[in-house]
C-alpha cells in the first residue's frame, strides 16, 4: 500500500487524533490527519496542536498536502528508531514532560533516541555549524563557501542535515562533494529543482 492511500482521519478537534492514536499508535504504520486550513474559518487544530499529540505516543510528522480550497492532511507515522530529532520537537516534548502530558511510547522513543544517538544526530546541523569535512572541501573548491554563506540560512541547515543523516561515510562523503561542487557554481544542493526538460 502506498503512503498516499493510506487512512485518512478528518477531525476539527486536536482530541478527535489523540483518541485515534490511543487506540491505534501501536498497530498503525501512519495516518493522514486531514484539518481545516487556518485561513478557511472552519474549526481546526493547529500544526502545533498536531505535532504535540502524535510527540506523546512517539510518532513523527512528515508529508503534508493539500485537500482542497479549505483543508489541508499531514501524513504522521510511528517514528523510526533512527530518526532524527529537530530542536523544535525537543521544546514541545520538555514541555510536554514538564506539563505530565508525555505519554510512556513517547517516552520510549525519546529513550532510545538519546541511546542510539539520533537525538543529536543534527544539532550541529540546525545551528548551521559547518563540519570540518565540509570545510575542508570547500576550501577545494573556489568560491564554494562564499556562496554557500551566501545562501538563506534555513538552505544551509537544511543541506546539513542532509550531510549529517547519510547513513554511510561512502553517502556522506558524496553528499560533501557534491555540495562543495555546487556551491562553487552558486547552486543549492539536495534541491528540488523541477523536471528535466
Amino acid at each position: 500500500m502506498s503512503v498516499h492511500d493510506r487512512e485518512h482521519l478528518d477531525v476539527t478537534h486536536v482530541d478527535q487524533l489523540v483518541d485515534w492514536l490511543q487506540i491505534n499508535h501501536s498497530t498503525s504504520s501512519g495516518l493522514w490527519v486531514v484539518y481545516a486550513k487556518k485561513t478557511s474559518g472552519l474549526p481546526g487544530p493547529t500544526y502545533d496542536e498536531m505535532v504535540r499529540a502524535i510527540l506523546r505516543f512517539g510518532w513523527v510528522d512528515s508529508i503534508p498536502g493539500k485537500v482542497g480550497a479549505q483543508r489541508s492532511k499531514l501524513y504522521v507515522s510511528p517514528r523510526k528508531p533512527t530518526s532524527a530529532w529537530s530542536q523544535s520537537n525537543k521544546v514541545r516534548v520538555d514541555e510536554l514532560i514538564a506539563s505530565g502530558l508525555m505519554l510512556p511510547a513517547g517516552l520510549a522513543a525519546i529513550d532510545l533516541a538519546k541511546t542510539n544517538g539520533s537525538w543529536s544526530l543534527i544539532d550541529a546541523a540546525q545551528n548551521a555549524e559547518v563540519p570540518d569535512d565540509v570545510e575542508a572541501a570547500f576550501l577545494a573548491h573556489s568560491g564554494a563557501r562564499e556562496n554557500f554563506e551566501a545562501f538563506p540560512r534555513g538552505v544551509r541547515k537544511q543541506i546539513l542535515e542532509w550531510i549529517s543523516q547519510a547513513k554511510t561515510p561512502t553517502t556522506r562523503s558524496k553528499r560533501i562533494a557534491e555540495t562543495a561542487e555546487l556551491a562553487a557554481q552558486n547552486i543549492r544542493a539536495n534541491q528540488w529543482r523541477g523536471p528535466k526538460a
